[in-house]
């Protein structure tokens, strides 16, 4: 491949992946060979071999195609000695020009690896360049979670570690954490950042352990300056994943290093995970981030409405449709969002006003998905009648095992079917407090697996409450 055809590969894929993306990513990669349609790369670990096809691939693909070569597949193979910086015969070459170097030793065995602590850069995940404090739209529910993050965010003195936010599916957890890291790298550019999923953790880990190069491992993630872990609740009930990273933990902590966490539910409420990770878990500042309310909702509407109108020029929306999209919406944000992209692009293709009747006609199927909302005074009578007592028991003081199991599974049912947060459930249920409530769910689900007229009911009364 010529310098010049990479030159524009290089451009292309800049744009659609971003300057972070590509340096991190795209740029350690060695151009091998194109034979029969496949082009040949070769990567410095496995890891990152598995990252680039997964997730950058295909706009490799399309951009050679689009440099005028016929390029069907990309391949990507671990080279043994592999050079890390550019070879001598590019020295010449402008940085902006130059194209990924051919791997001098076309034949060495691949063998995979794991990154070294050198290569932290290359462990990170890839960020989203829209998810940053500017986009983001506060509102009341999430005003301390944003509040929490930018303080990290500023860098200086760690004052509560780790910041731990934890909410329902679409609230802002992940792109926090996204616009966290663009902050810090923007303040300070050599500051090491290390971003993964848990699962991403465990992988690595996995890996290591495979290839024994645990230490390896260990001097990576003992070397960052900041670790950023999402959705730490798949780690829950994996011993050895759970050990490595208890003391991954300690040892970051220990050195003063920042460390931000986000999971589905609060430390103390994810099952299987060890009780002296949610201890130390928290240690720090745990921050819940909230379903929206109205306001945040249209003001997310807004923000996307004006993105849209700059992409689709011309068109035209309606007073009253964001309101009315704000209203009957409420599930996550990111139904929200997808609901106005749809409209947006309908609206183009057909060449309309995006009026209220067009919203209600492109959005029929989201409407009635949001039109039924379960409550917990439903689950509480529909739970009551089922099982034969009265609702004033239900919510009373009484203990008796007739009544003491269907509060239980009304508590887990409102747990699952509602977005309330323990202590609103506990406020429902006669002011209980939210570890009873946390007690009574997690009581259910280990009798759901051995007790097999209890699995029977959990589903007929879902399908009754959800029907």
């Amino acid at each position: 491949m010529t310098e010049e055809t990479w030159g524009q590969v290089r451009e292309g894929l800049i744009r659609q992946v971003g300057r972070n993306n590509y340096l991190t990513w795209i740029e350690p990669l060695r151009f091998r060979d194109l034979t029969e349609g496949v082009a040949r790369f070769a990567v410095p670990t496995g890891f990152h071999g598995d990252w680039v096809s997964r997730n950058f691939a295909e706009a490799i693909r399309r951009e050679l195609g689009s440099a005028g070569l016929q390029v069907a597949r990309v391949e990507f193979t671990v080279l043994k000695d592999m050079p890390k910086a550019e070879p001598a015969a590019h020295a010449a070459v402008p940085a902006a020009r130059r194209a990924p170097a051919a791997a001098a030793a076309p034949s060495s065995v691949a063998t995979p690896a794991v990154v070294s602590s050198e290569e932290s850069a290359l462990a990170s995940a890839p960020l989203d360049a829209r998810f940053t404090f500017d986009s983001f739209v506060v509102g009341k529910p999430n005003q301390l979670a944003h509040a929490a993050a930018r303080r990290v965010a500023e860098g200086g003195p760690v004052t509560f570690n780790p910041l731990f936010l934890y909410g329902g599916v679409g609230l802002g957890k992940t792109h926090l954490m996204h616009a966290i890291a663009h902050e810090i790298t923007a303040r300070n550019p050599e500051a090491r950042i290390l971003y993964l999923s848990a699962e991403q953790f465990m992988y690595r880990f996995v890996q290591a352990l495979r290839d024994k190069q645990i230490m390896s491992f260990k001097e990576l993630f003992r070397s960052v300056d900041v670790l950023m872990v999402d959705d730490v609740q798949f780690i829950a009930g994996k011993d050895s994943t759970q050990e490595e990273f208890f003391h991954t933990f300690n040892a970051l902590v220990d050195q003063n290093r920042q460390i931000v966490i986000s999971a589905d539910r609060a430390p103390g409420e994810i099952k299987g995970l060890e009780e002296r990770i949610a201890s130390r878990l928290q240690c720090g500042l745990i921050v819940d981030l909230h379903p929206t309310d109205y306001e945040l909702r249209l003001g997310i509407l807004q923000q996307k409405a004006d993105f849209y109108r700059g992409q689709y020029e011309g068109l035209k929306i309606a007073s009253g449709v964001l309101e009315f999209l704000a209203h009957r919406i409420s599930t996550n944000v990111r139904v929200l969002e997808g609901a106005l992209t749809r409209l947006f692009a309908f609206a183009s293709l057909v060449g309309r006003e995006i009026s209220l009747e067009l919203a209600q006609d492109c959005l029929a199927d989201i409407l009635r998905a949001s039109d039924r909302k379960v409550t917990i005074e439903e689950i509480q009578r529909k739970v009551a009648e089922h099982y034969n007592i009265r609702l004033a028991d239900m919510i009373g003081p009484k203990r008796l095992r007739t009544v003491a199991r269907p509060r239980q599974v009304a508590m887990y049912l409102a747990k699952q079917l509602t977005p309330r947060s323990l202590p609103e459930i506990g406020r429902r249920f006669g002011g209980r407090d939210h570890t009873t409530i946390m007690h009574g769910v997690r009581k259910i689900e280990e009798l759901m697996s051995t007790d097999s007229q209890l699995a029977d009911d959990l589903q007929m009364l879902r399908r009754l409450l959800e029907g």
